[in-house]
């Protein structure tokens, strides 16, 4: 038995100066565990190698039991605490904005830099403050976007995604952790916003964007951005934008190539699909799973989506309405093309034009 608990110390010893993540101690010693069951059930009694390791598999029968028994009661735990922050976030993000009280102290010190902007000043930072942006996706272009808008004071950010972390997002999903694997990413996304700034207000839904919400939802926010990863929803969006008026920062990505544009035919600017009439045919434009992904890309553009949205906001400089930004990162080249509405367009022809 001592071997066995020698053999355990040297795993969790050796994680825990190495820094290894919890998820392969756990697999390895489950391995061991296994291991010593199976010698004790196929060796004979007085075995050197079943004494060695305890002599009695109902020992181990136990304490396997037990690490079982742990192990769900963590898991089930776990489930019912995400399952009452999830209600409780959502009922909040129903409930009604709370009036914006005037610049605190520590927000008048926070947001300085900003103040000290010609383009900004304190104006533009309490159209910041007052302003209400919905950002589809809390991936890799989502996860710049959430940080900036939330260090910039945008005082109310609504979250959509479906989606829950993996290890494999953080490559370049900067805003989640490595022991929030598994979470559903809108509420991994708002802790990390909070923590960065508590002075703001987020709005996490953990759900599809789809046609039967959009409406209801962009009813409560002044500018959308979307980041995400399908043509289904990037297209769902931007329909929906176009009946609600709303202004849309749209954004993608590929390997190591990004494209950004401010779409908004309530103010005579094209549509997502005036630039882009169909989605590409299957599998001609692959996703980052597929092509792979840079991982300071998205970093790149999703903070330029950041800086258009506050540009937006405040009406500092000239944005992206009417232009469509390429930027290539293995060369480092950048393209800005102007773009223009179609009348033909299947979504936003002969509608949404100014007086």
């Amino acid at each position: 038995m001592t071997l066995v608990l020698s053999v355990l110390a040297v795993i969790w010893g050796l994680g825990f100066v190495m820094g290894t993540p919890r998820r392969p101690q756990v697999v390895m010693t489950g391995v061991v565990l296994g291991a010593v069951v199976v010698v004790q059930l196929t060796l004979e009694a007085g075995h050197p190698l079943r004494e060695a390791t305890g002599g009695d598999v109902r020992l181990w029968l136990l304490i396997l039991g037990i690490a079982g028994l742990v192990a769900v009661y963590r898991r089930v735990l776990r489930r019912v605490r995400l399952r009452a922050t999830k209600v409780a976030t959502e009922r909040d993000a129903m409930a009604p904005a709370k009036p914006q009280p005037a610049f605190s102290d520590s927000e008048l010190t926070r947001y300085a830099r900003h103040m000290m902007l010609r383009e900004i000043g304190g104006p533009g930072q309490k159209k910041l403050k007052a302003a209400r942006v919905l950002v589809v996706g809390a991936g890799g272009l989502g996860s710049p976007v959430l940080l900036y808008l939330a260090a910039a004071g945008v005082g109310t950010i609504g979250v959509i995604d479906d989606d829950d972390v993996d290890t494999s997002n953080l490559q370049r999903q900067v805003i989640h952790r490595d022991d929030w694997v598994g979470r559903p990413k809108v509420h991994s996304a708002a802790e990390a916003m909070v923590a960065l700034n508590p002075h703001i207000s987020v709005r996490p839904y953990a759900r599809r964007f789809t046609e039967d919400i959009a409406a209801d939802l962009l009813a409560d926010y002044d500018l959308v951005l979307d980041g995400c990863d399908n043509f289904r929803t990037r297209y769902a969006v931007n329909a929906a934008c176009v009946a609600a008026g709303k202004p849309l920062i749209s954004a993608a990505i590929t390997q190591w190539e990004g494209q950004l544009s401010l779409f908004d035919p309530a103010h005579d600017a094209p549509c997502y699909a005036c630039v882009f009439p169909e989605a590409p045919a299957e599998g001609l434009v692959p996703t980052c799973a597929e092509a792979g992904v840079a991982g300071p890309l998205p970093g790149v553009v999703g903070s330029m989506m950041a800086l258009e949205a506050v540009k937006e906001i405040t009406g500092a400089g000239q944005g992206l309405r009417g232009r469509l930004m390429i930027y290539d990162g293995l060369y480092v080249d950048q393209r800005v093309m102007t773009v223009r509405r179609r009348s033909d367009c299947s979504v936003c022809g002969g509608t949404h034009r100014l007086p």
